[in-house]
């Protein structure tokens, strides 16, 4: 029989847990914000903090990690149950972007503290998602490009990052941005603009 969790443990994951969500907040609000600034906001004392993160890249590493794996999930819901290529990129982008208008932010602000290298290496598994749906749709002629499937999906996870930053930029309007993103994916997998627009407003409705 599985022992339980001790008290100081349960409570060692409850400040790790908070200081995490104050700490998303925290730079959300002041991308600059300091790890004493995230320990007054969570209630607890600096060494705290240090002690579930001994930086400050430390956590904001970690806060890319789950942001990696939320999107990863809502990458998944996109596309179950989806059979047809282009349906099921254009569900998965607007699922993605749900969740990808919180993490913008932590995207823009990860890149000054977890290199590209390390952004794309945590969004590996997505990318091999992807790239499975893509190559089947080129197969299938749903989609069309001098791109292998590997290359493209690289092409359209560059392309949904750029769009975040676009937003951040004030460039974009965050209330068209996923309408956006989808429709920019599924035009650079060579579906005709009409096409993909008419798709993704079906998808929006």
């Amino acid at each position: 029989m599985a022992a339980m969790p001790s008290g100081n443990t349960s409570r060692a994951d409850a400040n790790r847990r908070r200081i995490l969500d104050v700490a998303l907040a925290e730079l959300l609000r002041d991308p600059d914000a300091s790890m004493d600034q995230i320990a007054r906001a969570a209630g607890v004392v600096r060494r705290t903090v240090y002690g579930h993160f001994p930086s400050r890249e430390a956590l904001i590493s970690t806060l890319v990690d789950e942001a990696v794996e939320s999107l990863s999930v809502a990458h998944a819901a996109g596309r179950e149950g989806v059979q047809d290529p282009a349906e099921s990129v254009a569900r998965s982008v607007l699922a993605v972007w749900e969740l990808a208008d919180r993490y913008r932010l932590l995207i823009a602000l990860a890149q000054r503290t977890v290199t590209m290298q390390g952004i794309r290496e945590r969004l590996a598994p997505v990318r091999e998602v992807a790239t499975g749906v893509l190559r089947r749709g080129l197969d299938e002629g749903v989609f069309s490009s001098p791109l292998p499937a590997p290359a493209l999906a690289y092409v359209h996870e560059q392309t949904v990052v750029a769009l975040m930053e676009a937003v951040n930029d004030g460039l974009v309007a965050t209330e068209e941005a996923g309408r956006c993103a989808a429709v920019t994916v599924l035009t650079t997998a060579g579906v005709p603009a009409s096409k993909a627009t008419e798709l993704v407003a079906k998808l929006n409705d």
